[in-house]
């Protein structure tokens, strides 16, 4: 039998759990690479981490770069690397280029 429900979750919850789940998500897509996700949806985890720390600096905390990427991969960026990111494909790198220019 399901458990009653508590309070109604406010908007900030709801989005606070959609969120984790982007990530675990991500986390469990090791096989897309960012520049995939870049030229797809012109965003990716860097950006979700860079995103989060400016989210931590307007609320007045600090948080380095390395730790908000830690955050958002599940583990310390390096170590992200040499697991899972592969060289872009010329492919790749021309789409980027083209839709994103001067980045």
């Amino acid at each position: 039998m399901p458990a009653a429900p508590s309070a109604p979750a406010t908007p900030t919850e709801l989005e606070a759990a959609a969120f984790r789940r982007l990530l675990e998500h991500l986390r469990e897509r090791t096989d897309v690479q960012n520049i995939d996700l870049m030229n797809l949806a012109g965003f990716c985890r860097n950006c979700l981490s860079r995103w989060y720390r400016e989210a931590a600096e307007a609320r007045g905390l600090t948080l380095a770069d390395a730790k908000a990427r830690e955050i958002i991969y599940g583990m310390p960026y390096k170590d992200w690397q040499a697991k899972y990111q592969k060289e872009a494909s010329a492919g790749q790198k021309a789409v980027f280029t083209k839709a994103n220019p001067g980045h």
